[in-house]
């Protein structure tokens, strides 16, 4: 009898990662990441993390154990870009290059094989064109209309995300654009998350937990005083989250 020659089916798929870029003295950067930890508590839970040490110059033990303690804060990393392969072992996350959107990959069925003899060539072999589905534009900006609950996370890298309502304490919103408010930012919004340092945020009533522009961050207790619960802009200006009331 033949045996079963479907092939196997291979997904190709993308997902929003978290990519951390320690520096040195790493024992520094983890001060600051525990900082970060404190202030805005489960901000790593259940997040894929990638960590990023291209600009690092550390050997195969440096690097384990720099793994090593950010799985003792709770911080799980997916992969490691920037590594060299003599830097990784088969007990490390695995080496990652830069994300790139991937197609469904059909992977060739094995050869045909009839009981007792060798395997046979398939009588007529097809090679299958993959032709990739059209994909409309992702629109620019996402309106949400409904407050944003404690828990949720709203993802959206493709551009601006305004929110009608409010932003709820432990709720969080990441726009590659910019993020409007027009209630109360109680939680945390993280705009440019795509690498967009003109992002800015703006909100009705500024009572945020953490607030991100192009991966730097500023949390409540780094907000001047005279802003909090006023109606506010944030944009980012020689590597710092410059802060406004709006008028």
């Amino acid at each position: 009898m033949l045996t079963d020659a479907r092939s196997i089916r291979i997904k190709g798929r993308s997902f929003l990662a978290v990519v951390l870029t320690p520096d040195l003295p790493f024992e520094d950067w983890l001060v600051r990441l525990d900082d970060l930890a404190a202030r805005s508590a489960g901000f790593f839970l259940g997040r894929p993390v990638v960590l990023d040490v291209t600009e690092l110059s550390l050997d195969r033990a440096a690097l384990k154990a720099m793994v090593q303690a950010l799985g003792e804060r709770g911080v799980r990393v997916m992969g490691i870009e920037g590594a060299r392969p003599s830097q990784l072992d088969a007990s490390m996350p695995p080496g990652m290059v830069g994300g790139r959107p991937a197609a469904d990959v059909d992977v060739p069925a094995a050869e045909a094989r009839v009981d007792g003899q060798a395997p046979r060539k398939a009588e007529a072999a097809k090679v299958q064109e993959v032709v990739a589905p059209v994909v409309r534009a992702a629109p620019p900006s996402l309106v949400l209309r409904e407050p944003v609950r404690s828990g949720q996370s709203i993802i959206f890298p493709e551009g601006d995300v305004t929110v009608i309502g409010s932003i709820a304490s432990g709720a969080e919103v990441i726009a590659g654009g910019s993020i409007h408010v027009y209630g109360a930012l109680r939680g945390r919004a993280l705009a440019g998350s795509v690498g967009n340092s003109a992002a800015r945020i703006f909100c009705r009533k500024l009572e945020a937990e953490l607030l991100a522009i192009d991966g730097i961050y500023k949390t409540a207790d780094d907000l001047p005083a005279d802003l909090r619960g006023q109606a506010a802009q944030l944009w980012l200006e020689n590597d710092a989250i410059i802060a406004s009331r709006l008028t």
